[in-house]
Protein backbone atom coordinates (compact mmCIF):
# COMPACT_ATOMS: atom_id res chain seq x y z
CA UNK A 1 0.00 0.00 0.00
CA UNK A 2 1.88 3.00 -1.27
CA UNK A 3 -0.02 6.28 -0.73
CA UNK A 4 2.22 7.96 -3.29
CA UNK A 5 0.75 5.68 -5.98
CA UNK A 6 -2.56 7.58 -5.76
CA UNK A 7 -3.34 10.34 -8.23
CA UNK A 8 -3.46 13.89 -6.84
CA UNK A 9 -6.35 14.48 -4.44
CA UNK A 10 -8.05 17.57 -5.87
CA UNK A 11 -10.07 18.35 -2.72
CA UNK A 12 -7.19 17.97 -0.24
CA UNK A 13 -5.76 21.32 0.84
CA UNK A 14 -2.99 22.32 3.20
CA UNK A 15 -4.34 24.02 6.29
CA UNK A 16 -3.02 27.37 5.09
CA UNK A 17 -4.70 27.00 1.70
CA UNK A 18 -7.97 25.82 3.27
CA UNK A 19 -8.03 28.76 5.69
CA UNK A 20 -7.21 31.23 2.88
CA UNK A 21 -9.93 29.78 0.64
CA UNK A 22 -12.42 29.95 3.50
CA UNK A 23 -11.57 33.63 4.04
CA UNK A 24 -11.92 34.42 0.34
CA UNK A 25 -15.40 32.87 0.33
CA UNK A 26 -16.55 34.61 3.54
CA UNK A 27 -19.31 37.09 2.83
CA UNK A 28 -20.28 35.43 -0.46
CA UNK A 29 -23.70 34.59 0.96
CA UNK A 30 -23.03 30.89 1.45
CA UNK A 31 -22.69 28.99 4.69
CA UNK A 32 -19.54 26.99 5.30
CA UNK A 33 -20.00 23.73 7.20
CA UNK A 34 -17.17 21.98 9.02
CA UNK A 35 -16.99 18.51 10.47
CA UNK A 36 -14.08 16.39 11.55
CA UNK A 37 -13.24 12.78 12.14
CA UNK A 38 -10.93 9.87 11.45
CA UNK A 39 -13.08 8.29 8.72
CA UNK A 40 -11.03 5.12 8.94
CA UNK A 41 -12.70 2.40 6.83
CA UNK A 42 -15.30 4.65 5.20
CA UNK A 43 -18.71 2.97 5.61
CA UNK A 44 -22.41 3.78 4.95
CA UNK A 45 -22.77 5.50 8.33
CA UNK A 46 -20.02 7.95 7.35
CA UNK A 47 -21.51 8.56 3.90
CA UNK A 48 -24.98 9.16 5.35
CA UNK A 49 -23.60 11.59 7.92
CA UNK A 50 -21.53 13.51 5.36
CA UNK A 51 -24.47 13.81 2.97
CA UNK A 52 -26.65 15.15 5.79
CA UNK A 53 -23.87 17.48 6.94
CA UNK A 54 -23.57 18.95 3.44
CA UNK A 55 -27.25 19.90 3.56
CA UNK A 56 -26.52 22.25 6.47
CA UNK A 57 -24.82 24.82 4.24
CA UNK A 58 -23.35 25.49 0.81
CA UNK A 59 -19.98 23.81 1.21
CA UNK A 60 -18.87 20.99 3.48
CA UNK A 61 -15.29 20.88 4.69
CA UNK A 62 -13.83 17.87 6.45
CA UNK A 63 -11.01 18.30 8.93
CA UNK A 64 -9.49 14.84 8.70
CA UNK A 65 -7.56 13.47 11.67
CA UNK A 66 -4.10 12.70 10.34
CA UNK A 67 -2.33 9.47 11.20
CA UNK A 68 -0.64 10.88 14.32
CA UNK A 69 -3.97 12.23 15.58
CA UNK A 70 -5.75 8.92 15.01
CA UNK A 71 -3.03 6.99 16.86
CA UNK A 72 -3.25 9.35 19.83
CA UNK A 73 -7.05 8.92 20.00
CA UNK A 74 -7.53 5.28 18.98
CA UNK A 75 -4.28 3.53 19.88
CA UNK A 76 -1.23 2.13 18.12
CA UNK A 77 -3.10 -0.19 15.73
CA UNK A 78 -5.03 2.63 14.11
CA UNK A 79 -5.58 4.03 11.60
CA UNK A 80 -6.21 1.02 9.41
CA UNK A 81 -5.79 3.16 6.28
CA UNK A 82 -3.20 5.96 6.03
CA UNK A 83 -4.41 9.57 5.91
CA UNK A 84 -3.84 9.91 2.18
CA UNK A 85 -6.06 6.89 1.42
CA UNK A 86 -8.76 8.21 3.74
CA UNK A 87 -8.58 11.66 2.10
CA UNK A 88 -8.79 10.06 -1.35
CA UNK A 89 -12.01 8.21 -0.39
CA UNK A 90 -13.57 11.35 1.12
CA UNK A 91 -12.64 13.42 -1.94
CA UNK A 92 -14.60 11.00 -4.14
CA UNK A 93 -17.83 12.05 -2.41
CA UNK A 94 -19.74 14.81 -4.21
CA UNK A 95 -21.00 16.19 -0.90
CA UNK A 96 -17.45 17.04 0.28
CA UNK A 97 -16.16 20.42 -0.90
CA UNK A 98 -12.72 20.35 0.69
CA UNK A 99 -10.51 18.45 3.14
CA UNK A 100 -7.59 19.43 5.32
CA UNK A 101 -5.53 17.31 7.70
CA UNK A 102 -4.68 17.98 11.32
CA UNK A 103 -2.31 15.97 13.49
CA UNK A 104 -3.35 17.00 17.01
CA UNK A 105 -5.94 15.17 19.13
CA UNK A 106 -8.24 18.22 19.16
CA UNK A 107 -9.28 20.70 16.49
CA UNK A 108 -9.60 23.90 18.55
CA UNK A 109 -6.75 25.86 16.91
CA UNK A 110 -7.96 24.97 13.43
CA UNK A 111 -11.54 25.95 14.32
CA UNK A 112 -10.34 29.37 15.47
CA UNK A 113 -8.60 29.92 12.14
CA UNK A 114 -11.24 28.37 9.86
CA UNK A 115 -14.26 29.93 11.64
CA UNK A 116 -17.05 27.80 10.14
CA UNK A 117 -20.59 29.11 9.97
CA UNK A 118 -21.87 25.70 11.02
CA UNK A 119 -20.09 22.84 12.79
CA UNK A 120 -21.66 19.38 12.69
CA UNK A 121 -21.11 16.14 14.54
CA UNK A 122 -23.01 12.87 14.47
CA UNK A 123 -25.79 12.27 16.96
CA UNK A 124 -23.62 10.10 19.18
CA UNK A 125 -22.15 13.42 20.37
CA UNK A 126 -23.84 15.99 22.58
CA UNK A 127 -22.87 19.50 23.66
CA UNK A 128 -21.55 17.96 26.87
CA UNK A 129 -19.46 15.26 25.15
CA UNK A 130 -17.96 17.66 22.62
CA UNK A 131 -14.38 18.36 23.72
CA UNK A 132 -14.38 21.54 25.81
CA UNK A 133 -11.53 23.25 23.89
CA UNK A 134 -13.35 22.63 20.58
CA UNK A 135 -16.66 23.84 22.02
CA UNK A 136 -14.99 27.02 23.30
CA UNK A 137 -13.29 27.63 19.94
CA UNK A 138 -16.64 27.22 18.15
CA UNK A 139 -18.31 29.66 20.51
CA UNK A 140 -15.47 32.18 19.99
CA UNK A 141 -15.85 31.79 16.22
CA UNK A 142 -19.62 32.35 16.42
CA UNK A 143 -20.26 28.97 14.81
CA UNK A 144 -23.62 27.29 15.03
CA UNK A 145 -23.23 23.75 16.43
CA UNK A 146 -25.53 21.02 15.14
CA UNK A 147 -25.78 17.33 15.99
CA UNK A 148 -27.14 15.20 13.16
CA UNK A 149 -28.91 11.86 13.38
CA UNK A 150 -26.65 8.88 13.84
CA UNK A 151 -27.22 5.98 11.47
CA UNK A 152 -27.40 3.01 13.83
CA UNK A 153 -25.54 -0.20 13.11
CA UNK A 154 -22.38 1.22 11.57
CA UNK A 155 -19.09 1.84 13.29
CA UNK A 156 -15.47 1.46 12.33
CA UNK A 157 -14.72 -0.28 15.62
CA UNK A 158 -17.53 -2.75 14.89
CA UNK A 159 -16.21 -3.39 11.39
CA UNK A 160 -12.72 -4.04 12.72
CA UNK A 161 -14.12 -6.50 15.28
CA UNK A 162 -16.11 -8.29 12.56
CA UNK A 163 -13.06 -8.54 10.29
CA UNK A 164 -10.94 -9.85 13.19
CA UNK A 165 -13.58 -12.44 14.05
CA UNK A 166 -13.77 -13.58 10.42
CA UNK A 167 -9.99 -14.04 10.30
CA UNK A 168 -10.16 -16.24 13.42
CA UNK A 169 -12.42 -18.78 11.73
Amino acid sequence: MNPDALPPIHKLYTQEDAFALRESLRGSGGRTVLTNGCFDLLHPGHVYFLQEAAKQGTQLWVALNGDESVRSLKGPTRPILPEKFRAYALAALDCVYGIFLFQTPRLDNEIRRFRPDVYVKAGDYTMESLAAPEREALQEAGSEIRFLPFLEGFSTTGLIAKISAAQSL
